[in-house]
This record gives structure tokens, sequence and C-alpha cells, in this order.
């Protein structure tokens, strides 16, 4: 059985001394971090899940631009949002994001909660994400764990070992965290693993959550990209008129495109899509 991890108070007050240190040097500047309003901390950290922060800066601006609040986001259709959020990937967060505005302007009076356990009922935001946009929009010293976060812990205190789960680092991310300043101490610690990413190799498979990301080339999920692009050129299209302008099966077509509807992405009228 693997040792468990143990941390002293000397240690974990070395870690935090470095890491402010590697932050005061090196800190990233994002636009999503000159700001804490609540609604554009809310806008970056649905962006920022699974979608590299390079991404995320050419498209955040344009968004916040064209939807300047949870007022103007939810009342806008989902047709004028899709076209924004393409080449961020991962279209479901898009639909989230619309229904997580409506249910903020229409029972939250266009104010975000600052509760973990009342963002965490929204569209698409679990309990890390709830416990992050906490932290960054309101700084709330709540614990949560991410994949730069967790390649800190691991790699300063992981010692020589594999596999260790989420669990065993939760105790020790609460007990380094900054309360007085929780906002700027994790972009700290994203900062610092971002940099260990790149000075290490793969530190991220020494967790026993780590999974490699699967091929999206050939994948039913390109196909559900290619759908929504159509849709968002072609306004209203048929079945035939995706078969003609996507190189793909069918029937793989056909599925996509039913799953589309049935999940609210697309509106089916007679034999007509739409967005």
């Amino acid at each position: 059985m693997p040792k468990a991890i143990k941390l002293t108070d000397v240690e974990i007050a070395k870690a935090r001394t470095l890491i402010w240190e590697y932050y005061g040097a090196h800190g990233r500047a994002f636009s999503w971090r000159q700001t804490s309003d609540p609604y554009h901390i809310f806008v970056s950290e649905v962006m920022l899940q699974q979608t590299q922060t390079a991404t995320v800066e050419k498209k955040y601006g344009p968004f916040i631009e064209k939807f300047p609040s949870f007022a103007a986001l939810a009342e806008a259709p989902f047709a004028e949002i899709l076209p924004l959020w393409r080449g961020l990937g991962y279209n479901r967060r898009a639909l989230a994001l619309h229904k997580s505005a409506q249910i903020v302007a229409t029972q939250y009076g266009g104010l975000l909660p600052d509760k973990p356990e009342l963002l965490d009922k929204l569209p698409g935001i679990g309990p890390a994400t709830a416990a992050s946009i906490c932290a960054f929009a309101f700084n709330k010293p709540t614990v949560f764990i991410e994949t730069n976060i967790r390649t800190v812990f691991i790699t300063l205190f992981g010692g020589s070992r594999t596999e260790i789960a989420d669990k065993e680092l939760m105790p020790f991310i609460e007990a380094a965290l900054d309360r007085e300043n929780p906002r700027h101490w994790y972009y700290a610690l994203m900062d610092y693993g971002v940099m260990l990413k790149k000075e290490l190799p793969n530190p991220s498979r020494r967790s026993k959550h780590y999974t490699r990301q699967s091929q999206f080339e050939g994948s039913e999920r390109q196909i559900r990209g290619m759908i929504l692009k159509a849709a968002t050129i072609k306004g209203t299209f048929s079945f035939e008129d995706l078969c003609s302008c996507i190189d793909r099966e069918p029937e793989r077509i056909r599925r996509n495109l039913e799953e589309l509807c049935s999940e609210g992405f697309l509106r089916r009228i007679n034999d007509q899509f739409s967005l």
C-alpha cells in the first residue's frame, strides 16, 4: 500500500513562499484576471473548461462585448451565441452557459449567487467550477482542484508516487490556501502548475485520475461540430443538405442530428432543422 502524503506546517509555508515568488515574477496577465465582475468571470470559467487559455483569450473579449451581462446573454437567441463560441469546442458548454444565464436573470435578478452550493445547481457547473467561480468572482476561500493545481501538489509533495488521488491532495490544498487573498493565490498556483508542465515530462500521469483525451478527428464530437457549423451558415436545412456538405456516413450524421435536437441545440419543423 502506498505511503500516505504527510506535510508539516513548515513545508507548506515554504511551498507558499515559492509559489508567491514565482507568481510575482512570472504571473500571467489575462483579461479575465483584470476584473472582479461575476458575469465576466463566470463566462471565462465556463470557457476555460477543457479549452486552452490561448484559445479562450481570442474568444473571451468579443463574447463579452456582444453579450455584456447575464440579461443580454439570456435574451439572445442561441443562433447568435453559437457563432461566437465556435473554436472553443465542446458546444454543450455554450448551451449550458445560455441556460445558466437565463436562470440567473430570472431567478436571481441578474446577480450571480456567491454560494458554491447554488452555483453547483446551474447547468454545466460542477462542484470544482462552482468553487473556482466563488474564489475568482467573490474572493472567497473555497477549496477546489483542477489540472494545474493537481500538478503543483503532486510534484512538490508526491515524492516518487503514482496513482495519487485527488482526495489525498485536497487537505493540503486547503491547508496551503491563502485565505486573505484566495483569488490571486489560485492564479499563482495555476501559473506555477503551467510552468511545471513545461519543465517536467507530463506530471499529470502521476494522478489516479489521468486519462488521455480522445481523438477528435473522425469522432462523433467532430460530426456534431460539423452539423452545428452548417446550421450557423445555412440557417434552415434538411438532412439531405447536411449529407451533401458533410463527408461522413449518413447514418452517423442522422444519429448526431437527432441527438442535437433532443439536447436542445436544434429545432425541427417537419423535415427542416434550425438553431
